[in-house]
């Protein structure tokens, strides 16, 4: 029997997410509480659940960190993942190697797009979720110039107007 575990980002303590009311075990990483306001009422939440030894956070190993930075590379989510993000989708990866079944509580739609990329389940809470994974493409909407998605810069190098970015690939999920 699958044992499955509940790895929380920092949208679903935002959304509601209740980790009291739940009995499989859940995980989050320490960048979670960073991106909480303390003294917020996700804030007290993340907290009554650590104190009630329902939540565990942890770190994930560098190894998986590196995983899912290049994942995110690959499909073009890699500047819209805050270091949170990234962690917790490392996490799941790592939960996942360790036997467990990951399902990553999230209404990011930059994480679902890698979740989905590196074979971990995701399920949002206030959005319905993504229905396709993208792979993205970077231009310029001044001069039309395309960059890849791991290109640095927000900025164009011919003509200096902000970057935009647009599926390149849509693959039904």
């Amino acid at each position: 029997m699958e044992r499955r575990a509940i790895v929380l980002d920092t949208s679903a303590f935002i959304a509601g997410f209740d980790p009291l009311a739940v009995t499989e075990k859940q995980y989050t990483v320490p960048e979670v509480e960073k991106e909480l306001i303390v003294g917020s009422m996700p804030w007290m939440r993340f907290n009554a659940a650590i104190e009630n030894e329902k939540l565990m956070v942890r770190s994930p190993k560098s190894s998986f960190f590196q995983e899912v930075q290049e994942a995110s590379m690959k499909v073009g989510d890699a500047r819209y993942l805050s270091e949170a993000d990234l962690q917790v989708l490392a996490l799941a990866l790592e939960l996942k190697a360790g036997g467990l079944s990951p399902v990553i509580v999230t209404d990011d739609y930059s994480i679902q797009n890698v979740a989905n990329k590196i074979g971990v389940a995701f399920t949002p809470l206030m959005t319905f979720g993504i229905k396709l994974r993208f792979k993205w493409i970077l231009y310029c909407p001044a001069c039309y110039r395309k960059y890849p998605p791991d290109y640095k810069s927000k900025i164009c190098e011919v003509c200096g107007t902000e970057l935009k970015r647009k599926p390149k690939k849509k693959t039904r999920l």
